[in-house]
């Protein structure tokens, strides 16, 4: 060695400093379960009973159309081996736990209205949150959705969470768990940092904790990916919500028609809507913030085999092609999205489940699984892999490594 110890300290101290700047800024993963999807159900359509209605009509639609593995197979295109416990989970998933996430909607799907009648479905919601908390009628995560600040919205977005979340405290005299709030169409970082702020002093009129109230941003306008500086605008976005961001949501309708696509290819598989899910995935990767794909606009018209299975399959390719770029969520609108939904996650959770298991015991074992040595890193992302697929049911928690 040319230098002792001591004559690199000052450099120690500096890359430990360094270190240390990126671990705040990137702390890694988000802790505890990610919902497979978000549930969007406009304010006035929202009972006590709407997560259950779901699910029922759902596992109805289910038995009435797919009533058993070999049709099911065939409606989602599935292996046969693989058919039978696919289904089998989706409706014991149906009949327990139907909607995972739920957004009650006072934005697109609820439209403007007028004051007093937008007021009067606030109290219609406090009263259905309510009556469905007290049976443990909630979903693991709720919320809702307000208003954009960027269209002119930006008061009565303040007015509806202020009046939902005054009477919802003294109705119940308490906020249950899992509750979030859905910001929309963010064109500008200083937006999200006004919501912050208005954030902050609700939370001290209504006596709650302070930073309780978190939400996610809805990508879904261009300015949302590039600032008008030519800047990746995400992480300015990320840095304005001051520790209060829990997800961003990819808004695929509005983010295609302000690139001017034409209607019949404003679709979730777009290639446009791959590259804008890319740049959120490399902007906030590592920071903990989680992602969510859009939504398909495709609902059957009736109850015809034919207008129920075009729905689908149309639904579960787009489902397949989200969790093949590493998106685990995404948004459901109908009941017919619910079974889609289930079966392409399960079967995509279930493909090679075994493999990945071997794997990762392999890696643990420090062995070859297979003639593959991992890398910690895809390590990390099978034992993820295996924890999202236990987390919404496609497998038993037993079969997880004890690692």
């Amino acid at each position: 060695m040319n230098f002792s110890v001591s004559s690199f300290d000052d450099l120690s101290a500096r890359i430990a400093a360094v270190r240390d700047e990126h671990r705040e800024r990137f702390p890694g993963g988000a802790d505890g379960r990610q919902p497979v999807h978000t549930v969007y159900v406009p304010a006035d359509r929202f009972s006590r009973s709407t997560p259950a209605d779901f699910g029922a009509e759902a596992l109805r639609l289910l038995n009435t159309h797919t009533p058993g593995a070999g049709s099911f197979g065939a409606a989602f295109g599935l292996d046969p081996e693989l058919a039978g416990p696919v289904r089998e989970r989706v409706a014991a998933k149906l009949a327990r736990e139907p909607i995972e996430d739920v957004r009650i909607d006072f934005e697109d799907g609820y439209g403007v209205r007028p004051d007093d009648e937008e007021d009067a479905h606030i109290a219609q919601v406090v009263e259905a949150v309510a009556a469905a908390y007290q049976v443990k009628g909630l979903p693991h995560y709720w919320g809702v959705r307000v208003k954009s600040f960027a269209d002119g919205g930006h008061d009565r977005a303040m007015r509806t969470l202020d009046g939902f979340l005054t009477a919802l405290r003294d109705r119940l005299g308490r906020l249950p768990g899992g509750f979030t709030i859905t910001f929309p169409k963010v064109v500008a970082a200083e937006h999200v940092g006004l919501f912050v702020e208005y954030l902050d002093r609700l939370e001290t009129a209504l006596g709650l904790p302070s930073g309780i109230l978190r939400f996610e941003v809805q990508v879904e306008t261009t300015e949302a990916i590039f600032d008008p500086d030519g800047r990746v605008a995400l992480p300015a976005i990320a840095a304005a919500a001051g520790g209060r961001l829990t997800a961003a949501h990819f808004g695929v309708f509005d983010y295609t028609a302000a690139l001017g696509l034409p209607p019949e290819e404003q679709r979730l598989d777009h290639p446009a809507c791959d590259f804008a899910r890319h740049v959120m995935q490399v902007a906030f990767a590592g920071t903990g913030v989680r992602l969510s794909d859009g939504s398909s606009n495709v609902i059957p018209r009736n109850d015809g085999p034919d207008e129920v299975n075009a729905t689908w399959q149309t639904h579960a390719a787009q489902v397949a092609h989200s969790l093949r770029h590493g998106f685990y969520q995404g948004w459901d609108l109908h009941p017919a999205h619910l079974p889609s939904r289930y079966a392409a996650v399960y079967a995509f959770h279930l493909t090679g489940a075994d493999e990945v298991i071997g794997r990762v015991r392999a890696w643990h074992d420090q062995a070859a699984a297979g003639g593959v040595l991992d890398e910690p890193a895809t390590i990390r992302a099978l034992t993820d892999r295996l924890r999202r697929a236990v987390d919404c049911g496609a497998l038993d928690e037993s079969v997880l490594p004890a690692s």
